[in-house]
């Protein structure tokens, strides 16, 4: 079921998509431009375009609230976090690999380097 509804999800998704970069753009986007359109001036009737888009979206936001119940739905009584400390990690040793014997200088207390000459 899950699978049929997040299928129909992405068809909705696209066509909200292509039919958004369908429509005309009215202008006024982000305050810019806006033509003649006044203070008294009212808001165009919608469009087929607009309805259809207006439409997809409802659906849209139908179809990702199906989700949520149906994935809510399928979800343990049990917290992620408690999963994982009921779960011990695997172990894995580490196979040894044997260091090449090298004797290090003694350490001194004195400077590291030598005194500038002048």
């Amino acid at each position: 079921m899950q699978n049929v509804v997040l299928i129909i999800h992405l068809i909705l998704a696209l066509s909200l998509i292509g039919v958004v970069l369908l429509q005309r753009s009215e202008g006024g986007g982000l305050g810019i431009g806006g033509g003649a359109m006044g203070p008294q001036a009212g808001r165009p009737p919608l469009t087929g375009l607009a309805k259809l888009t207006w439409g997809f979206a409802i659906a849209f936001i139908g179809t990702s609230l199906a989700l949520t119940v149906i994935g809510a739905a399928d979800s343990s009584d049990v917290s992620v976090l408690d999963r994982i400390s009921a779960t011990p990690a695997p172990t894995v040793e580490t196979p040894s690999i044997p260091l090449p014997d090298v004797q290090l200088p003694p350490v001194s207390d004195g400077p590291l380097l030598p005194p500038a000459g002048n």
